[in-house]
């Protein structure tokens, strides 16, 4: 469930970067709490390709924390940034590569053959399916928040 912060901060999102030419979705806790997973966010992430993500720093670049750079861990990189809109995190990855078994990066998400679009009051946020977050986060070694998104799909099958 999220809260009346997450709305106004989904809104001005949405309609900053809606009939602009960006590629996006809302990913991790809010894309699930968005699709029906029992979780509550503590932020916004935002993915996009290269372009995207620069193009989401530019149009709503009043709220930069953290410019968009390259960045990398272990097992992940992008390139990142950070947004903070009326007290939130929201925070940009553009290109993201997630390490595989065998230490080759794979290629950046195909962002349009996962979008799917989700209605939450009166607005449609475009989201990364929750059956793509599950592989994903079975790549990352997040097996506890896998298994929470594996329940709601069966959940959600089983209707």
């Amino acid at each position: 469930m999220l809260d009346m912060s997450y709305f106004k901060v989904l809104r001005r999102i949405s309609s900053t970067l809606q009939d602009k030419p960006v590629n996006w979705v809302v990913t991790g806790s809010c894309s699930f709490a968005l699709q029906g997973v029992p979780v509550i966010p503590n932020d916004i992430d935002l993915q996009a390709d290269l372009p995207g993500a620069l193009a989401i720093e530019q149009y709503l670049s009043k709220y930069v924390v953290r410019k968009v750079k390259f960045s990398t861990t272990e097992k992940i990189r992008s390139h990142f940034g950070e947004l903070c809109i009326y007290g939130i995190k929201v925070e940009i990855m553009g290109d993201v590569q997630k390490r595989l078994a065998d230490g080759t990066w794979e290629k950046p998400v195909d962002l349009e053959q996962y979008k799917r679009f989700v209605e939450f009051r009166g607005m449609m946020i475009p989201v990364l399916a929750l059956e793509y977050e599950y592989e994903a986060y079975m790549k990352l070694g997040r097996f506890e928040k896998a298994e929470i998104l594996r329940e709601t799909i069966a959940n959600k099958e089983a209707l």
